[in-house]
């Protein structure tokens, strides 16, 4: 039965952590690793491994096992000598430097003592009220233009502001209506755009209440091809010239 391989620590984890076990299992030399014994151990605790966690885990593991294939190949050949040898120390170096943190680690628990023990009270602190910030006087004058600017804002509009709408003809929706209809009476029928030509604003705003409200009492209708023309009911009906009543009733 093989033995099950824990590699996992509560600060580290991770292939280094498998060959640093490795090393202190079989009492190897970690000044001077046998890459190929190194390997074979790896490779056969990998096998021991039931399951990873994730495919991240993996990855890791076998780019190590990668890793040390490639020092043993180069370490075989007599051309690549001298890289294998600085690849199998740099391994080692990373292994010592491994080994220390978890010694560290392991030390920094054991004088770990709780955060309540050596916690306190907040102090008060007296809170400076001092401005030091220095603004050239470029930012000074665009602050007191956008204040002085919001100011103004604040103030109510002059009296000429309203001149171009109090000075203006005011346009009744009854007498829209009455144009409407005698335009109608002599025509029957009109497009929807003849309505406005040559309106101003407030005569085509009357004109489209006059339009609504004639609709609503069912006296005109607008059909889909925008044309608008007098019901059938009332189109024997003539309208007097003057005749305001007429436009009363909308």
């Amino acid at each position: 039965m093989s033995e099950k391989l824990n590699y996992k620590l509560e600060a580290f984890e991770g292939p280094l952590d498998l060959l640093l076990f490795l090393i202190q299992k079989h009492k190897l030399n970690i000044c001077d690793i046998n890459i190929s014994e190194l390997l074979e151990q790896y490779t056969q605790s990998l096998k021991d491994i039931e399951n990873f966690e994730d495919m991240e885990d993996a990855a890791e593991f076998l780019e190590m096992a990668a890793r040390l294939v490639y020092i043993k190949t180069a370490m075989l050949l007599p051309r690549y000598d001298d890289e294998g040898e600085k690849l199998r120390q740099e391994l080692q170096g990373e292994l010592i430097e491994y080994q220390a943190c978890k010694m560290v680690a392991a030390e920094l628990k054991n004088k770990f003592c709780g955060n309540s023990i050596f916690s306190r009270d907040p102090m008060p602190i007296e809170a400076d009220n001092t401005y030091t910030r220095v603004h050239p006087p470029e930012d000074i004058l665009k602050a007191y233009l956008s204040a002085l600017g919001r100011k103004q804002r604040k103030l109510p509009p002059p009296v000429e502001a309203f001149s171009g709408v109090v000075h203006k003809k005011l346009i009744s929706v009854p007498s829209r209506a009455i144009i409407l209809l005698k335009r109608l009476y002599r025509r029957t029928k009109l497009k929807w755009n003849e309505l406005f030509s040559g309106s101003t604003r407030s005569e085509s705003v009357a004109m489209f209440l006059a339009v609504l409200e004639l609709v609503k009492k069912g006296r005109i209708s607008v059909d889909d091809n925008n044309v608008v023309e007098l019901n059938k009911n009332i189109k024997s009906k003539k309208l007097k010239e003057g005749d305001e009543t007429a436009a009363g009733t909308i």
